[in-house]
């Protein structure tokens, strides 16, 4: 089994060496290796059981670094970073020959983000080579916001978990891309739309791709509990029954025992209910259910974000 702990030597070892480690991000845990080694960029998709065509984000630690991974970066792209790096957002930019095509799927582009966690900013300061890292859980599942959950779902492949204690986002990183200077959201994630509009103006939205993904996070199916999910219409409530899960945003449902509901966030607060939306679903998941219903949440924020979510893990997909 995996050990978890905080000493960044050791994960530092263990990347250099060509293996893999579990990392703590603000978003999510994420499952890292070295971008520029195509053996340890197997590794990831080897443990995750990911499948190929689907491309990984390439994590570094300072905006200086961009040159040696991309070969343009527009004035959008640029003034985005300098506002919100580091932070929940994954720019997808043209890439060098550097970069394995194994890590960007044989696209012209590479997802890059600098996150905003001490432990793992501190590691990639230490690393001579920038690091790829998909969220650390079995493809198509719930991601992880702990270090224990890579080990429950991971640790017997993974050697180390550098634990940096709970995510403070809870969900992946937005994506952005820059084609024909025209700016377009991939992925809904932990940077909300409002806030890079508040930089950049109006942004169009593409988030799903059934077969060819053109940045990490578009498959349609995806963030998926192994209990059957069912997304309520807005304003609906779930059939009762004995072995019924419910995700709420502030209130509890009637006719569901009380410990088999989940209540993302009390007092209405989106980012608080983003922190809670894995955990609380890999927690109903857990529970003698035969099905979860889950509530969706405003459209606005991060709530169109967790939507995006819900609906992929959703059997209505």
């Amino acid at each position: 089994m995996a050990q978890l702990g905080t000493d960044k030597a050791i994960a530092k070892a263990f990347l250099e060496a060509g293996n893999v480690v579990g990392i703590p991000t603000e978003t999510v845990y994420g499952l890292a290796g070295n971008a520029l080694n195509p053996d340890a960029v197997l590794t990831i998709f080897r443990v995750k059981n990911r499948p190929a065509f689907d491309p990984l984000i390439v994590h570094t630690d300072s905006f200086d670094k961009l040159d040696q991974f991309v070969t343009d970066i527009p004035d959008r792209a640029y003034q985005l970073a300098k506002a919100f790096w580091p932070g929940p957002l994954t720019l997808l930019l043209p890439r060098r020959d550097l970069i394995p095509d194994l890590v960007t799927a044989g696209l012209p582009s590479v997802a890059v983000r600098i996150p905003n966690h001490p432990l793992t900013l501190d590691l990639l300061r230490s690393l001579d080579f920038p690091l790829a890292a998909p969220s650390a859980n079995p493809f198509g599942y719930i991601s992880p916001t702990t270090a224990q959950h890579v080990a429950d779902q991971l640790g017997d492949q993974v050697p180390y978990i550098l634990d940096g204690g709970p995510a403070k986002v809870g969900i992946e990183s937005t994506i952005i891309g820059f084609d024909n200077q025209e700016a377009t959201v991939f992925r809904l994630g932990g940077m909300a739309l409002e806030q890079i509009e508040a930089i950049i103006g109006p942004v169009s939205v593409r988030t799903h791709s059934t077969s060819n993904p053109k940045a990490p996070g578009m498959l349609s199916s995806h963030y998926a509990p192994r209990k059957p999910l069912i997304l309520l219409p807005s304003g609906a409530s779930p059939e009762p029954g004995p072995r019924v899960g419910a995700l709420a945003f502030r209130e509890p449902f009637g006719g569901i025992r009380a410990e088999q509901q989940r209540i993302l966030s009390p007092t209405g607060d989106l980012t608080e209910a983003a922190k809670n939306l894995f955990a609380h679903l890999r927690a109903l998941d857990n529970l003698p259910v035969d099905v979860i219903y889950a509530e969706p949440l405003p459209n606005e924020g991060l709530g169109w974000a967790m939507n995006d979510r819900l609906r992929r893990a959703s059997v209505q997909e």
